[in-house]
Order: C-alpha cells, then sequence, then structure tokens
C-alpha cells in the first residue's frame, strides 16, 4: 500500500472513515531524523497492507499536531477506528521500534512470520566501506553475494561530510558520494544488498552458516562479517530521552537544525571531534569543545584549523556529568576532572564524538572477541571459525579509517574465494 500525503482535513476524514489501523508521521522538512525515517515508514507500509500509512506536514498542519500533544518531528502515532492507541514514537525512530508497535496493534509476531529462505555463496553482514568493498570483490567473482544491513548501506562514512585522506580523490570527498559509488559499482557486479534488515540470529558454527532476519532465514558457507562500530553514547542519566533532540553523534546528520543558533557544545578531542567542531561553525554562532585531556588527540592540520577559527574555544580536562533542561536541553554539567569543580555551560545543543564501540550484538557466542569486543582474526582476515571472514571497524586492529575498512574488505573477499575453490575441490 503506498504513503498518502494528507492535510488537517484529509486526516479526519480517514479516521471517521477507516476501520483498521491508521499510522501517521508528523514531519517536518529540513529534518534529519524525519529523513531518516522515510526509507523505513516506506518499508513499513509495504509490509503491512492490512494498514493505512499515512504523512502530515507538521509546519503546514500545526493546529491538528499540537491537539494531539505532537511537539516535535517526527512524530508517529496510531489510530484504530478513530480513537488514538499505543504510544507515541518520536525523534530517531528506529526499525523494530515502529515495527514492533504495528505488530502489536495488529496482533503478529514477526517470530511466527514464515520465514522465505536464501542461498547464496557469500553472506556479508553490513554495508560500510568494508562490507561493500568485499561485496564488489565477491560478485566481480561471478559469486552469488548478498550483502545484509540493518540500516541503509553506507554505514558511518556515508554522513561524514567530508573525508580528506581518501586516496584518489582530489583533496576531500563527500562521504555521502564515496559510499554511493561503492553501493552502484557493487550493485553493476550483481550483488545484492537486502538493507533494513534486523538480524534475529546468527549460526556460523557449521558448513553451512545461517543468518536469521524478521522475514527471510539466509544461509552460505561463507559469512564475511563487516558490522562495524558505533559512536559511544554520552555517559550521562538522560542521554536517551534528550538523544536527536539536544544530544546528537553526526554533526552533517543535525547541524543544519542549529542554524543561527548561539552556542553549540562538541564533546571529544579526536578527530572527528575537532573536525565536526569546524564544521558546525558554518551554522553555529559560537563552539565549545569540552575535552577530558589538556590536548587534543586530534590532527595536527584539525588543530590548527580549529585554533584558526576564532568561533571555537575549548575547556579543558574536564567530563560532562549531567543535562540541564527538564524538557528542553539547555546545556551540560561538566566537572575538571582535576579540581573536581563542578560548572554549567548553557548551550543549544551538543555534539559527542567519545569514541567508538563495536556493532557485536550476537557475536559472541559465535566468534572469538577480544576484551574490548572486537572480533579477532589473522591477516588474512580468517576468524577462528572457517568460513567466517571479518573486515573494517568490527576487528580488532589499532587504525580505523575508510581506507583501512577497504584493504581489510579486499582481503577477506580475496580469501573467501579462496576458502570456497579449496572447499570444492575437497568435495
Amino acid at each position: 500500500m503506498s504513503i498518502e500525503h494528507v492535510n488537517s482535513e484529509e486526516f479526519l476524514h480517514e479516521l471517521q472513515t477507516t476501520q483498521g489501523l491508521v499510522v501517521v508521521d508528523f514531519y517536518s522538512e529540513d529534518c534529519a531524523p524525519c529523513a531518516q525515517l522515510a526509507p523505513i515508514y516506506e518499508r513499513m507500509a509495504e509490509k503491512y497492507p492490512q494498514a493505512k500509512f499515512l504523512k502530515i506536514l507538521r509546519q503546514a498542519n500545526r493546529p491538528l499536531a499540537e491537539s494531539y500533544g505532537v511537539k516535535g518531528s517526527p512524530t508517529v502515532l496510531f489510530f484504530q477506528s478513530g480513537h488514538e492507541v499505543g504510544q507515541h514514537l518520536n525523534g530517531y525512530i528506529s526499525k523494530p521500534e515502529i515495527r514492533l508497535a504495528i505488530e502489536g496493534l495488529l496482533g503478529i509476531s514477526a517470530a511466527e512470520t514464515e520465514k522465505e529462505k536464501i542461498s547464496a555463496d557469500v553472506l556479508i553482514l553490513g554495508g560500510g566501506p568494508a562490507g561493500l568493498t568485499s561485496a564488489i570483490y565477491t560478485a566481480r567473482s561471478r559469486l552469488n553475494t548478498i550483502l545484509i544491513d540493518e540500516g541503509l548501506p553506507g554505514g558511518q562514512a556515508a554522513t561524514t561530510y567530508h573525508i580528506a585522506n581518501y586516496p584518489g580523490t582530489q583533496g576531500t570527498v563527500h562521504g555521502h558520494d564515496l559510499l554511493e559509488n561503492m553501493i552502484n559499482q557493487a550493485r553493476s557486479f550483481g550483488a545484492q544488498i537486502h538493507d533494513l534488515k534486523e538480524v534475529f540470529s546468527l549460526d556460523l558454527s557449521g558448513d553451512v552458516k545461517k543468518i536469521v532476519t524478521e522475514d527471510a532465514e539466509y544461509s552460505a558457507p561463507v559469512v564475511i562479517l563487516a558490522t562495524g562500530a558505533e559512536s559511544r553514547r554520552l555517559p550521562v542519566p538522560q542521554e536517551a530521552e534528550f538523544r536527536g533532540n539536544g544530544i546528537h553523534y553526526c554533526a552533517t546528520c543535525d547541524g543544519s537544525n542549529y542554524e543561527g543558533a548561539d552556542h553549540v557544545i562538541v564533546v571529544g578531542g579526536g578527530n572527528s571531534a575537532v573536525e565536526e567542531a569546524v564544521y558546525l561553525t558554518r551554522y553555529v554562532k559560537r563552539i565549545t569543545i569540552v575535552h577530558q585531556f589538556d590536548h587534543f588527540q586530534a590532527s595536527k592540520t584539525a588543530q590548527e584549523e580549529a585554533a584558526a577559527n576564532d568561533k571555537i574555544s575549548v575547556i579543558w580536562d574536564s567530563e560532562p556529568r549531567g543535562i540541564l533542561g527538564e524538557k528542553r536541553f539547555e546545556g551540560l554539567e561538566i566537572e575538571n576532572v582535576k579540581t573536581h569543580q563542578m560548572s554549567r555551560v548553557e548551550a543549544n545543543g551538543a555534539f559527542v564524538y567519545i569514541g567508538m564501540q563495536p556493532r557485536n550484538a550476537l557475536l559472541a557466542d559465535e566468534v572469538k572477541l577480544n576484551e574490548w569486543g572486537y572480533v579477532e582474526a589473522d591477516d588474512e582476515m580468517r576468524t577462528n571459525v572457517p568460513g567466517v571472514f571479518v573486515a573494517g571497524d568490527i576487528r580488532s586492529k589499532t587504525v580505523r579509517q575508510v581506507a583501512t575498512a577497504v584493504g581489510d574488505g579486499a582481503v577477506a573477499a580475496v580469501n573467501a574465494e579462496r576458502y570456497l575453490m579449496n572447499r570444492a575441490r575437497r568435495s
């Protein structure tokens, strides 16, 4: 079923005439969380034709939105027989959140749904630079390749405003453009990309590996793990409540929301923190970097660029301890780690870059991980499980860059092909 864009009057008519479930997305223009939700919402409309899916532009229908307590975008509401049911979903809404809400109201369960059986030569889990490079190599070698991604392909690199050190580019390249080229290249060789797939379980132990999602059971003799890493969350109370509404982890995604704002905080001192602080100066009048040490870990070039920008100041030796504000983000409470003095920094928003953590859900019982949760492998990207390879930021290593992820992906793919050839000889 297609999604209908309606105004206030049309929406009220739909409520009066529709007996089944009506799902409504109140969205805004130039809204990063809305843009992230859009493809998920489209997938839900395809998956659940028994429900009616509507979209309402909140700015143009503000009285209607306010009558239902909608104060931010996106906000998803649910109605049955004209009456609101369930809970509001808002901010950065994940696919599992909205899927579970819809299935609960429809009285169905993905666990009970009959799953399509799909086989391949190579299954790649993760669609960032490492996974896409592996897909390019294996598909070009005429191996039946399926790449499975829990989100949209591209990974973190796709949300990076500019990448200045990727070989073969003219100084800088937009992350989105670079990854879009990789996606198109993988598809041109025949790789299938199955995106927005929730992985329910893995079984990598046998000769045939299995990956189970909400609607399919995939099998293949080879799996390449390229799930990457994700931003470490700000370790303060109420972080989840303000995530996407004052607390952010991607300046390229959310920076434009603060155009004309007086003050924004950036937490961290590595390359990402310093580079994104410079990026945010195009929107914000003043940036304060809060860093736990008395020096940056960023490259000298990034430090020099930040030092030359009079919009940027730094608070050294300090860490956030709390969020100011109740319903609206008003700043951070910070502590000097040397003097233990507490202070308040008022701001319109905060962008956090305090390191990464591996996306290793479901992997702990399948492959060997190091003490920090990254997958251990040899120089050929082979894990401790035959037929299972690893590439990119999920791998235990010391340097995590797009260039190293691409290198890992190529090595993993070449050795996956060799594994399959040796396996064929033995059989």
